[in-house]
């Protein structure tokens, strides 16, 4: 019977109020109200109008309540299936057809996500079930007729901001990656007045994981290394001067053994994040540490813009920093190995004609070239020796979040980046990949939905099709640090879940990563209160 198919497909909430005489501007003057078999139907959602369709949208937690029917939500896919008896329904967001008991039919109205709901056409849905709907323009009333008269007690409805699996809270499997980047040189840890307070530089930590933790994390990644230096005891490189305030000084405790053992306890991951090539922030060497690289190897060094860096073009130095690496992946119990983007430095004269008079064993006159497979050399070599070490350890690595822009390179993203990993950094990210070398990439995609020259969607876009038939993993980099700032699309904190809603369109993304923890932690214009309702805390 047609009434029964109606009932099924209505799960799918399609309020397609495709009306005669129902316009944009009459939505705006009245909140529309549903009514089924009489009984008004809550959401926290309101329905609202598609004006240039005229088709009623309704959230499909609404529809499944008073029908009954089942529903299931696919974030993968993007796709609703209701099923009442022996009906189904299939609508998928994007798509303008729908299937009806296996017959495709045409939509005016696709499947929307609004406020963290699923949204469906009314009026299609209904009609397919051989549901009756009056539309009461005045009155900005919906009313539904099954013909029986009666319909079932709505159950209390829970408020995950998240479209899952309508009928029940957000539930995101467990291997999603939800980390946060803890910065030893932006502030996050230790805080200045923590410098040679072990007890404060505990304190500080265990309760910054605490309320990432509250907030729905379950990975850090911790800069370890941020200047050629480390916040733990090394044999090759100094104490990081955070700790104490001077560089090379022990701090009295190995604070990577107690950040490793504190995560692990709240059943987090933890991975080690390396600054490969950064060796100092400033030109001075006065402050450093007899045994800062700068000093023992000056040959290593390249001074580019008032910074200093190791040079990659030397085989000994790329080794140095794989050694340094390793020192810790052999002795201590971390989830992964991480690297950020700072590999040739970008937009600064970089003097290296000695090395590539050295080195260049690719005899090639094209510098950019040999410069990026000093960096590929770095990545594969590096790769190799953590798996062969330990072969659960994940490396990783975070990119500037455009390769190339389109107008450089046809196979790039259509973006108008000002910097591109590619060009200004010299890291080949594509062949990291295509290769295998990296178990994940996890670029930074640090722009808004509304930033035309590079549109997170965009860019998102790119990035998962170049990780398409690889076994590279792909976790997306936020920017919560840009939140109330001038720059475009960052003046609300739903522009994070704006972009972790996009992101779910893609099954080969497997989780996301803040930069940083501190901007997550300070609530910037709300965010811990949209993330935890997201995330269904």
């Amino acid at each position: 019977m047609k009434l029964r198919k109606g009932l099924l497909l209505l799960l799918i909430f399609v309020l397609g109020l495709q009306t005669a005489g129902v316009t944009a501007q009459a939505a705006s003057q009245k909140e529309i109200s549903i009514f089924l078999d009489g009984q008004r139907l809550e959401s926290d959602v309101a329905p609202y109008i598609l004006p240039k369709v005229n088709v009623t949208m309704v959230p499909l937690r609404v529809i499944s309540e008073g029908l009954g029917a089942s529903v299931l939500w696919s974030q993968a896919t993007r796709t609703v299936t209701i099923q009442k008896s022996d009906s189904v329904i299939t609508m998928t967001s994007g798509r303008q057809q729908a299937t009806v008991d296996n017959a495709i039919v045409n939509l005016d109205a696709s499947v929307q996500l609004k406020q963290g709901r699923v949204m469906v056409p009314i009026r299609f849905v209904s009609e397919n079930l051989g549901i009756q709907v009056n539309w009461n323009q005045t009155a900005q009333t919906i009313d539904l007729y099954t013909g029986n008269g009666t319909t079932p007690e709505p159950t209390p409805e829970p408020t995950p901001a998240v479209p899952a699996e309508p009928g029940g809270t957000v539930t995101p499997s467990t291997d999603q990656m939800r980390g946060a980047w803890i910065s030893t040189v932006n502030g996050d840890w230790p805080s200045s007045g923590a410098k040679g307070n072990v007890d404060k530089q505990k304190q500080e930590y265990s309760s910054q994981l605490d309320q990432l933790k509250d907030l729905g994390i379950n990975a850090v990644f911790v800069q370890v290394r941020a200047n050629a230096d480390a916040i733990y005891p090394s044999n090759l490189v100094p104490w990081n001067s955070v700790l104490t305030g001077t560089q090379g000084k022990d701090p009295g405790y190995d604070p990577l053994a107690y950040m490793i053992e504190e995560a692990h306890k709240r059943g987090m991951e933890f991975h080690a994040w390396f600054n490969p090539f950064r060796a100092t922030n400033s030109a001075t060497t006065s402050n450093l540490a007899a045994n800062h690289i700068s000093k023992l190897h000056p040959d290593w060094i390249v001074n580019a813009a008032g910074k200093l860096y190791i040079n990659p073009g030397i085989p000994e130095a790329r080794q140095h920093i794989i050694d340094t690496i390793m020192e810790v992946v052999n002795n201590y119990n971390i989830d992964g190995v991480h690297l950020d983007d700072y590999f040739y430095p970008s937009n600064v004269t970089f003097n290296d004609d000695a090395a590539f008079k050295t080195y260049n064993t690719l005899n090639t006159t094209d510098r950019a070239a040999w410069r990026r497979d000093n960096i590929n050399q770095f990545v594969q070599q590096l790769g190799q020796n953590i798996h062969r070490v330990k072969a659960n350890v994940e490396y990783g690595i975070s990119p500037f979040g455009v390769w190339r822009n389109k107008a450089n390179d046809l196979t790039g993203s259509d973006t108008k980046a000002g910097v591109t990993a590619y060009d200004s950094m010299n890291a080949d990210v594509r062949t990291w990949i295509k290769q295998g070398w990296i178990d994940y990439v996890a670029p930074q995609v640090y722009w808004s939905m509304t930033l035309s020259a590079a549109r997170y969607d965009k860019v998102v876009d790119w990035w998962v099709n170049e990780v398409a038939n690889t076994n590279v993993k792909l976790y997306i980099g936020h920017s919560p640090y840009k939140l109330g700032t001038p720059e475009i699309g960052w003046q609300t904190s739903q522009e994070i879940i704006d972009q972790l809603i996009y992101n779910e369109k893609y099954p080969s993304i497997g989780g996301d990563i803040y930069f940083s923890s501190q901007y997550l932690t300070k609530n910037p214009l709300g965010i811990i209160e949209r993330l935890k309702t997201y995330y269904g805390l």
